[in-house]
């Protein structure tokens, strides 16, 4: 989940409590695809899509796939999810549930596999929407190693169909000797900065994002993604 994986769930959770249709489908195409600021597939394009059933008590399920590009001949990332969007009251909102990562394409693909926890906070006002989030992994990419990402996000609404999003988030490896991003790193900071509008039924984000990683695939980049989504 790229950051923008990880925003799939939010969006799933509260389209279950929108009165949509109980399936749905999202194809999406990206210019890179970017896991927290980190390129996926060597800085270039991917093909995405999902498959989600929402409940009416916002309890919601479904699978998440990509096209990705690692080191060996890994092509494929496919996510699988279940969570539960509750509303507390007007303003307060909490997204909880649980995610796995499955990777394919090389006989070794499949050690990358894990599973990963998250929970979301947000607030609304008058201001637009703020999120708290907080993903932990017990086996980050297999490693063994357990791993906390947290992020700050606020929403602000421009004008009629026309949001801004700014995020920040910090990744931390709590076993060093296991699991690093760089050498000596065992934590790295992404920030983003995004443009969402739909036209035509389709969802357009345009954005600008970077990282303190020191490598080509981690670098300040622009990321363009067109998606639409079908109920079923």
């Amino acid at each position: 989940m790229t950051t923008t994986r990880k925003i799939i769930f939010t969006a799933l959770a509260l389209a279950s409590t929108n009165a949509m249709a109980d399936w749905s489908t999202t194809v999406t195409g990206v210019s890179d695809y970017t896991f927290n600021g980190v390129s996926q597939t060597q800085n270039d394009p991917a093909l995405q899509g999902s498959l989600d059933y929402a409940f009416d008590d916002g309890l919601y399920a479904g699978s998440w796939a990509s096209t990705v590009d690692f080191a060996d001949d890994t092509n494929l990332e496919w996510d699988f999810y279940v969570g539960k969007f509750v509303t507390l009251n007007d303003r307060w909102s909490v997204d909880y549930g649980l995610a796995y990562y499955s990777y394919h394409g090389d006989s070794n693909s499949s050690d990358g596999n894990y599973f990963e926890a998250y929970t979301k906070v947000g607030f609304a006002n008058e201001l637009g929407h703020t999120e708290f989030n907080v993903w932990y992994s017990w086996d980050y990419f297999g490693t063994g190693a357990k791993q906390v990402i947290g992020m700050v996000a606020h929403s602000v609404e421009i004008s009629e169909g026309h949001t801004l999003r700014a995020s920040f988030d910090v990744s931390n490896s709590l076993d060093g000797d296991k699991f690093m991003w760089d050498v000596g790193d065992k934590s790295y900071y992404h920030y983003r900065l995004a443009y969402q509008t739909t036209i035509e039924g389709f969802n357009v984000e345009i954005a600008a994002e970077n990282t303190s990683l020191d490598y080509d695939s981690a670098d300040e980049r622009i990321v363009f993604s067109l998606a639409r989504t079908f109920s079923l």
